[in-house]
């Protein structure tokens, strides 16, 4: 009788070993599901509290817009709303605040920083289009801006012309069908015929709003304060911007004296020395992971409204999404 005992204790030691990387491979799977799990509920609880945070930051913003008004006058960058939050920890914001949803050690390790612009600071793509036409004011404006940054004049010319095609909305437009959509966002200009490359060189001196508004040229760079003053030079507008720095403009009287110009060539239709639409861009930074949001506000007297708010890094032309 031949006994095969090696060859027995061989598949015994064989399937020992084979459930014992069973066991190990289900219970690593199952150790996976359970830390992705964690990392998932993380995830969502700091995306919670970063739009909570952000979120109240935006009404901080929106309080300070409304004091503003409060006290009235012009609208310069010597204000309190100006002025850039530059990063500090969260825990300085929230220490008296012993409701907080936010936890201690949390906020020991979350900065935020800041800031609120003008939009009136900026040519609005608006002004292109008046009570259904194109505007000669705008075009103007514009016309000293594109040639200023050597872009093409047919780019704007289509750009007015789609601009006034997706605002007409009467009844008798028989091609309404093939209007261009209406954009939202300067990102979307390139619905209505502007290049990537323009889009890009344009986006710092151009917003596009709801309605039509004047350049606040308290507010304006160099650039703006040129494209939306027809006589003026890019040396003059230097001069504004320098003078301002030491007595902003009460009035467009003010301005007007600096520069030599008539009040009547600062129109109010499209010049002045208030603003009623700010961007507010808030950014929370926890470790190395970054939330960012920008938000329109309308300022109407006491009223301050949100228009809209994106969450996310700010698309700038010409560059991916990050």
């Amino acid at each position: 009788m031949i006994v095969h005992q090696p060859t027995q204790r061989g598949a015994a030691l064989l399937s020992a070993m084979l459930t014992v990387t069973l066991v190990a491979s289900l219970a690593a799977g199952s150790l996976w599901q359970q830390w992705r799990s964690v990392e998932v509920e993380t995830a969502e609880r700091a995306r919670v509290q970063s739009q909570w945070v952000l979120t109240g930051a935006l009404d901080w913003s929106r309080l300070i817009l409304r004091e503003d008004a409060r006290t009235g006058g012009a609208d310069h960058l010597a204000e309190p709303w100006a002025v850039p939050l530059q990063e500090a920890r969260l825990s300085t914001f929230l220490a008296a605040d012993k409701s907080s949803p936010v936890d201690s050690d949390t906020m020991k390790q979350t900065f935020l920083s800041g800031q609120i612009s003008d939009l009136q600071s900026r040519l609005n793509v608006r002004n292109l289009v008046d009570s259904g036409r194109v505007s000669e004011a705008g075009m103007r404006a514009f016309a000293k801006l594109f040639e200023k940054l050597q872009l093409p004049a047919a780019e704007l010319t289509a750009l007015a012309e789609n601009l006034r095609f997706a605002l007409d909305t009467s009844p008798d437009n028989g091609s309404r069908r093939l209007a261009p959509l209406l954009p939202q966002r300067v990102n979307q200009l390139g619905w209505l015929g502007l290049s990537p490359k323009s889009l890009a060189l344009l986006s710092p001196y151009i917003t596009l709003l709801p309605v039509a508004t004047p350049v606040n040229l308290n507010t304006a760079d160099a650039m703006v304060l040129y494209a939306s003053i027809a006589t003026l030079d890019m040396a003059q507008a230097q001069r504004m911007v320098s003078a301002r720095q030491t007595n902003h403009f009460r009035t467009l009287a003010d301005a007007a004296k600096l520069t030599g110009e008539t009040t009547s060539t600062l129109s109010d239709a499209q010049h002045s020395v208030n603003s009623r639409f700010f961007e507010v861009h808030g950014r929370l930074r926890q470790d190395d992971v970054m939330v960012e949001q920008h938000s329109v506000l309308q300022r109407d007297a006491m009223e301050v409204k949100t228009l809209w708010r994106d969450n996310g890094p700010q698309w700038v032309p010409g560059n991916p999404l990050k």
